[in-house]
């Protein structure tokens, strides 16, 4: 991977053959653990060389001043960014007393090893020391899926050829200095010693730090324990300073002994409890872990990802690197959001500090899908999070003239934290993008007690917002005017069709809810005359259409704009956001991702085959991508539409955006939602599957499968209350079973089925429709061909 010899290509792990210097930084986002709760970056266990140290807390963040050349009303006054936490990751070793680093001496063998189905990251290093000393150095490190406070290493040293001193020191260590952020605006601000010291103690092998956030005022705790086993003679030590706590083993080794290190990591946080509260509340996550012991923490990790991959594994036959991919990305997408509860999931997961450590709509139209459908809990528990913000939603509308709520555009604890709002306070999407996900979680779990409460709140305040922001305009449409929908090239237009469509949808989603929820409903203001308002809005809501050119207008008037000039543009000059101003581009034909092609994708219904075929061409040609979001979208519709050879070409952009970094910025963490949007682009591309309602009004899965010619078979699962659908499709059939529960109806390329758990429900595969030529991209920005490297 990384297209370098160093990343063989395997189905269950990601794997590097030896260390290469240069690409640390970005091995340190790819090799990441988390849980959703704690992210551990892959640094080195010695601690140096790093690229980028990396440990945090969910929801653990430093406010920080946003400044403004000219204040405006409604401004966010500061912003919330991620902080690296005390770091339990280092173990230091000195050989002889020279200190183990793999620039120096000579390193003669060094493999990372990530197993997507122990969440185990296994590391083995052969190192001669310059003075001639050689050892081996074996690690295990874990992020708990089971215990959420815990994280753990298993640490071992061997002498190969004669005999060695060691001194091996266990360290827990807050301030870390940080290198300098560079010059792009998605790279997190850097905070300087932003944990101010409140406690430390250290006893036998065991060491604790207690600080708080110096402006957030939060209170984080990290205590650290060890089991030990090593020759006679080995002496334990420990000891703790304000930002330091250290416990020190020393052995003498002969050649062929060990010495064996188990490390344990406890972290406790919280915003409102007091200092010995917390400390109190890591002491017994650790004390808990300790009980459990290594192996059967293992054990339990191995058992949390079996029962994740009996329903969530993608396979693939035909290539190998997006086999591998595919793995990668569900592997760390429940990483990111396997135990985030009561708190958001970040745009980069736990796994760096890009993007400030915010959450944005991405999790919602990105990341839920397929959390909903294989991880159910998690992704209920993210929309959790968007309740516990509500109050903060409500009071920021009303901030801002409106009714009902306005969720942040980009937010850690619930408030705005964009100071650039036409592109963020702007893109009131995010509303709707909430409300879909709500339904989505439903329909795929049927949680009438969620519905009931968390449903029914979260649909009545998004449905009140857009009743307030648009307006009937006398000529018998709803309008939404001065909005920036997913493209932010795009900024404050009107009547954008993807922010009209999914607040129709929104709309009448809370119409629904409320009445058949009407005592909740009730509590909430809610009457007759508000429902009808809702029902009459999204009956009336405005879709702009360009009758000349035959197809949707992004926004209205967006089609009479003047075309960006994409021949006069270089690749360098890419992100374009970084190279000209806003200005220009709001006011050309310039899509920074797939915005109405998104519409297409969410809101089908909305648009017949010829009408997808026709905006799918028109908008392929202004799609710069210059968003990591785009891909996948834009793999989805050319799968429907019948373009399978590009859908392929998108397909692998989206899942090696990452493993190769597309993007250059891998550097500061993972694209979470592209990551998400590797499922989306099998399951929903060339699977077929959609979500729909039938004539009565049943909600049910559709599928219409058709693979590319270089995949011979595509097989995944999908989670639908409480039942696991397996789905696998070759070139001329499509199989449906259930491996549990009872029969599901679904449809088959429109014809409806019923699935049981009896034997496999096969179904051929209509022949492809006739298809226009490929659409083109803007001048070198079309994705690479696919199938001139398939492996």
């Amino acid at each position: 991977m990384i297209e370098h010899a160093n990343f063989p290509t395997e189905p269950w792990c990601l794997r590097e053959t030896a260390l290469d210097l240069e690409r640390l930084a970005q091995t340190e986002s790819l090799f990441a653990l988390s849980n959703g709760h704690i992210g551990w970056r892959a640094n080195l266990d010695e601690g140096e060389p790093h690229a980028l140290p990396g440990s945090y807390l969910n929801g653990v963040f430093e406010l920080r001043p946003l400044p403004y050349a000219e204040a405006g009303y409604g401004y966010p006054e500061s912003g919330q960014t991620v902080i690296n936490v005390t770091n339990g990751k280092p173990i230091r070793l000195l050989v002889n007393d020279e200190p183990f680093d793999v620039r120096y001496g000579e390193l003669t063998s060094h493999e990372r090893c990530l197993d997507f189905r122990t969440g185990l990251l296994h590391r083995e290093v052969e190192w001669v020391s310059p003075a001639g000393r050689d050892v081996r150095v074996t690690s295990t490190r874990m992020v708990s899926l089971v215990q959420r406070s815990i994280a753990a290493i298993r640490y071992e040293v061997e002498a190969l050829s004669s005999p060695i001193r060691i001194v091996v020191q266990s360290e827990i260590i807050a301030n870390e200095p940080l290198p300098a952020p560079r010059g792009d605006p998605r790279v997190a601000a850097a905070l300087e010693c932003p944990l101010v010291h409140a406690e430390h103690a250290a006893h036998g092998a065991r060491a604790g730090l207690v600080h708080t956030v110096a402006d957030s005022a939060q209170v984080v705790a990290a205590v650290m324990d060890h089991l030990v086993q090593g020759p006679a003679g080995t002496s334990i030590e420990a000891e703790s300073f304000p930002d330091l706590g250290r416990t020190t083993i020393t052995v003498t080794l002969e050649p062929g002994q060990r010495l064996q290190l188990t490390k344990m990591v406890g972290y406790g946080w919280s915003g409102s409890r007091s200092v010995p509260a917390v400390w109190d509340q890591a002491d017994a996550a650790l004390a808990g872990a300790m009980h459990t012991g290594w192996d059967q923490l293992c054990a339990e990790q191995a058992q949390f990802l079996d029962d994740f991959w009996q329903c969530a594994d993608v396979e693939l036959d035909g290539d190998t690197r997006i086999q591998q991919a595919a793995r990668f990305a569900l592997f760390q997408v429940l990483q990111a959001g396997a135990r985030a509860e009561g708190r958001a999931i970040p745009a980069k997961g736990l796994t760096g500090p890009g993007y400030d450590g915010h959450t944005f709509w991405d999790t919602e139209t990105y990341v839920l899908p397929v959390l909903t459908y294989t991880a159910p809990n998690a992704a209920a528990h993210a929309l959790r999070w968007r309740h516990t913000t509500l109050p903060m939603a409500l009071k920021r509308a009303q901030q801002l003239g409106l009714a009902g709520a306005a969720f942040p555009w980009r937010t850690i604890r619930g408030e705005e934290c964009s100071a650039y709002w036409p592109a963020g306070a702007a893109a009131f999407h995010i509303n709707a993008d909430i409300a879909a996900a709500v339904v989505r979680y439903v329909r795929a779990t049927g949680d009438e007690a969620f519905e009931g409460t968390v449903g029914v709140d979260l649909l009545v305040h998004t449905a009140r917002l857009w009743r307030s922001l648009g307006h009937h305009d006398g000529r018998g449409s709803f309008r939404i005017d001065g909005v920036t929908g997913p493209d932010e090239y795009s900024a404050v237009a009107d009547n954008n069709v993807y922010t009209n469509l999914m607040a129709q949808h929104n709309l009448t989603s809370a119409a629904d809810v409320a009445g058949r929820y009407r005592e909740r409903a009730g509590q909430l203001g809610v009457d007759p005359e508000e429902i009808a308002s809702w029902h009459d809005a999204a009956a009336a809501m405005y879709i702009p259409y360009d009758d000349v050119l035959g197809v949707h207008s992004q926004a209205e008037g967006f089609t009479g704009h003047q075309t960006w000039n994409f021949a006069a543009t270089t690749q360098a000059q890419y992100p374009l956001l970084l190279h000209f101003p806003y200005f220009d581009l709001y006011r050309k034909q310039v899509v920074k991702q797939a915005d109405l092609v998104l519409a297409m994708q969410l809101r089908p219904d909305a648009f017949s085959p010829a009408q997808k075929a026709r905006n799918f061409a028109y908008y392929e040609a202004l799609t710069v991508r210059d968003s990591s979001l785009s891909a996948c979208v834009q793999m989805v519709l050319a799968a429907e539409v019948g373009q399978l050879e590009l859908a392929d070409d998108y397909l692998t952009e989206t899942a090696l955006m990452d493993l190769d970094d597309l993007e250059h910025n891998t550097s500061d963490g993972l694209h979470v939602a592209a990551l998400a949007g590797v499922w989306t682009a099998l399951t929903a591309g060339f699977g077929g599957m959609r979500e729909t309602c039938i004539s009565d009004g049943t909600a049910m899965l559709r599928f219409a499968p058709r693979l590319p010619p270089g995949l011979s078979r595509l097989a995944f699962g999908v989670l639908v209350a409480g039942r696991t659908l397996r789905v696998e499709i070759t070139a001329t059939a499509a199989s449906y079973v259930l491996r549990n529960g009872k029969p599901l109806e679904i449809l088959h390329h429109g014809a409806q089925i019923s699935v049981t758990t009896a034997e496999p429900m096969v179904c051929p595969i209509p022949e492809l429709p006739m298809t226009g030529p490929r659409p083109s991209q803007p001048a070198g920005r079309a994705p690479r061909r696919h199938s001139e490297d398939r492996t």
